[in-house]
C-alpha cells in the first residue's frame, strides 16, 4: 500500500499511517500560541512552566491534536476528520522529540468511515497522548 489513500477501498485494516516527528521547538510553539492567542508562559518559557510545577514548557493540547490531524490528512488528503478523541496522559514537552503514529482499527466500506488509533509518544517511547480519530473518505 502507498503512503497515501484516496478512497475507502484503498484502506487496509491494521495499516500503519506514515508517522512523523512534529516540530515541538520553542519557536514553533510560540508562533502557534501567538496565532491562536495562547501565548501564556507555561507554553513559551521553560522556567515559568517549572514555577507552575511542570517539567518544562508545554506543547498546547490543541497543537498536539493538530499534529494528529495532520498525520491523518497526510495519509488521506481527501478525508474529512469527523472526530479526534484524545486522552492526555502526560505533558508533551517543548524542545523534546515526539513521534506521531496511527493504525487503522475499523473500516466501514459502506459509509466510508475509518477509525484510527492515534498516539503521541516521546523519545523514551512513553505514551503522552492517545485516542481515536474518525475520518470519512470518499467511497469511490
Amino acid at each position: 500500500m502507498s503512503d497515501q489513500v484516496n478512497t475507502i477501498s484503498d484502506v487496509e485494516f491494521g495499516c500503519e499511517l506514515p508517522s512523523f516527528n512534529p516540530d515541538t521547538s520553542l519557536d514553533n510553539v510560540k508562533y502557534f500560541g501567538e496565532f491562536v492567542g495562547w501565548g501564556g508562559p507555561r507554553f513559551t518559557d521553560h522556567e515559568a512552566a517549572r514555577k507552575e510545577g511542570f517539567p518544562g514548557a508545554l506543547v498546547p493540547g490543541v497543537m498536539s491534536q493538530g499534529f494528529l490531524g495532520a498525520m491523518v490528512h497526510r495519509w488521506a488528503p481527501a478525508a474529512d476528520i469527523i472526530a479526534i478523541d484524545t486522552v492526555f496522559r502526560a505533558p508533551v514537552l517543548v524542545d523534546q522529540t515526539h513521534h506521531i503514529t496511527g493504525v487503522v482499527t475499523d473500516i466501514d466500506q459502506e459509509t466510508g468511515s475509518v477509525e484510527i488509533d492515534i498516539t503521541v509518544s516521546n523519545e523514551e517511547e512513553e505514551t503522552r497522548v492517545f485516542g481515536t480519530a474518525t475520518a470519512k473518505l470518499p467511497t469511490s
